[in-house]
C-alpha cells in the first residue's frame, strides 16, 4: 500500500487524511499539539458560508486598510512596520486585483461543492458538531454597503449560489432578536454553521478508526522529497525520528510557507490574525436573546454562530502583524460591544476570548495540488474560508495524489470524490 504523510492536524490536515484513506492510501498524520484542531481550527466564526466567498483583492480593501491603520479597534489593522514577507505579499495581493471577479465566482463554486461532502462525512461518521442549517443573514446599515452587496450577489449567482435581498422588516422576521436600525440585508438560506473544533476532533477520531496513524506531540523539523520518496523528520519530547513515505501533503496552515521552502516551492502564505469570543449563555434570558440565525455584519466584519443552546460565537477582524498569537484586549472589546449593541438581552459576564492565525495566500485562493517534486502536494492557504472549503479541497488534493501516486486498488472507506457523485 502506498504511504502518504500529512503535515498538520487542523481542519485541512484531518479532512485530507480522511480523503486519502478513502482512496486506499496508508496515511500518517503529524500534528505538533497533543490533540487535533488546537490552533486556527479551535474557535473560528463557525460559518459554512458560500455567501462570504467574495475575495478581498479589491482596491477598497487597501483604502480601508490605510484609513484604519492608526485605529486599534479597526476591523482591518495593518502593522506599518515593514518586512520583506509583508511587502511581497501585498505586492502579489495588488497584482491579483484584476482576478477579483473570477476568483470570487470560483470560491463560491467551491464552497457550494464542499457542503455536501462535509454533511455526508458527518452523517457517515456520527459527528455531532452543533450544525445549524438556518442560513446566513448579511446586514447593512447604509445604502453604499447594500448596493455593493448587490453587485457581489451577481458574482455569487454566477458561481451557483442563490441569495436574496431582504428589507429591515424581513430581517427581523428572519432573526427577531437582532436590535438596531438597518438599511437592508441579504439572506442565504442554504448556508450553515457549526463548531469547527468539534467537527475536526470528531473526524480525527474517525480517521483513527479507519487506520490512519495519527502522531500527536510531533514537531516536524524538516521535510524533503526526491520525487520518489519523501522524508519527514519529527521530534517528540526532544527525541528525533525519521520516517519515509511515497508522498507528502503539506496542510500546516501558517507553517506551510517554511515547509514549502524546504521542498523547493514558494507558497507565499501570510498569517492574518483573527479574533473571536465565545459567549457562554448561562441564563434563560441570554439563551432567548441570542440569535439562532447566523449573521455577517459587513461594516464591522464580524460573523456569528449559535453553537448549541448555551454558546454564542462572535468572530472577525483581520490583523497583519506577523506570527503573533497574543490576545489583545483592545481587539476583543469591539466584539463584546457589538454583542451589547445588537443583542442587548445577552449577558457578557462569561466570555472566552481567542485569537488564531488564518493562512492567507495573496490572491485569496487556497493552494491545492502538486509541488515542484512529483510526490509533494499542498492543501493550504484557505484564509478565512478554511472551514467552508475544507471538504472540497481535501477531495481535490486526494484526486491529485491518486493520479500521481497510484494506491493499491483497494479503497477502505468508499470513494465519493468531487465529480463522481
Amino acid at each position: 500500500m502506498k504511504t502518504i504523510a500529512v503535515i498538520g492536524g487542523g481542519i485541512t490536515g484531518v479532512t485530507t487524511a480522511y480523503a486519502l484513506a478513502r482512496r486506499g492510501f496508508s496515511v500518517t498524520l503529524f500534528e505538533r499539539h497533543r490533540y487535533a484542531a488546537m490552533e486556527t481550527s479551535f474557535a473560528n466564526g463557525g460559518q459554512l458560508s458560500a455567501s462570504n466567498a467574495e475575495v478581498w483583492t479589491h482596491w477598497s480593501t487597501l483604502v480601508k486598510g490605510i484609513k484604519w491603520m492608526l485605529r486599534n479597534d479597526a476591523p482591518l489593522l495593518v502593522n506599518p512596520r515593514p518586512s520583506w514577507h509583508k511587502l511581497s505579499w501585498f505586492g502579489e495581493f495588488i497584482a491579483s486585483i484584476p482576478h477579483y471577479r473570477a476568483n470570487t465566482i470560483e470560491t463560491a463554486r467551491l464552497a457550494i461543492a464542499a457542503r455536501q461532502h462535509l454533511f455526508d462525512w458527518a452523517q457517515a461518521e456520527g459527528i455531532d458538531f452543533d450544525l445549524k442549517r438556518r442560513g446566513i443573514l448579511h446586514i447593512y446599515r447604509n445604502k453604499a454597503g447594500f448596493d455593493h452587496a448587490g453587485r457581489v450577489s451577481a458574482l455569487l449567482a454566477e458561481g451557483g449560489l442563490e441569495r436574496r435581498a431582504v428589507t429591515p422588516d424581513e430581517m427581523r422576521a428572519i432573526e427577531p432578536t437582532l436590535a438596531g436600525r438597518y438599511y437592508g440585508g441579504y439572506y442565504t438560506e442554504s448556508d450553515a454553521t457549526g463548531d469547527i473544533h468539534k467537527f475536526t476532533t470528531g473526524l480525527a477520531a474517525a480517521i483513527d478508526r479507519h487506520g490512519v496513524e495519527t502522531l500527536y506531540n510531533q514537531e516536524v523539523r524538516s521535510v524533503s522529497a526526491t520525487g520518489r520518496r519523501a522524508t519527514v523528520i519529527s521530534a517528540q519530547d526532544g527525541l528525533p525520528a525519521s520516517r519515509e513515505f511515497d508522498g507528502v501533503v503539506v496542510c500546516a496552515g501558517v507553517g506551510s510557507r517554511a515547509f514549502a521552502r524546504q521542498l523547493g516551492d514558494r507558497v507565499n502564505i501570510y498569517p492574518v490574525k483573527g479574533y473571536s469570543i465565545t459567549v457562554n449563555l448561562t441564563d434563560a434570558q441570554s439563551q432567548a436573546g441570542a440569535p439562532t440565525v447566523s449573521l455577517l455584519d459587513d461594516e464591522t466584519k464580524l460573523v456569528t454562530s449559535r453553537l448549541g443552546a448555551d454558546r454564542f460565537r462572535v468572530a472577525g477582524t483581520a490583523e497583519f502583524n506577523g506570527v503573533n498569537r497574543d490576545i489583545r484586549a483592545d481587539r476583543i472589546r469591539p466584539l463584546i460591544d457589538w454583542v451589547h449593541q445588537c443583542f442587548p438581552g445577552v449577558s457578557t459576564r462569561s466570555v472566552v476570548p481567542w485569537a488564531g492565525l488564518r493562512p492567507m495566500m495573496p490572491n485569496m485562493m487556497p493552494r491545492v495540488g502538486r509541488g515542484h517534486a512529483a510526490n509533494v502536494f499542498y492543501n493550504t492557504g484557505h484564509g478565512h474560508l478554511g472551514w467552508t472549503l475544507s471538504a472540497v479541497t481535501a477531495e481535490m488534493v486526494g484526486d491529485v495524489v491518486r493520479q500521481s501516486v497510484a494506491p493499491d486498488p483497494r479503497v477502505t472507506i468508499g470513494d465519493l470524490a468531487v465529480g463522481r457523485r
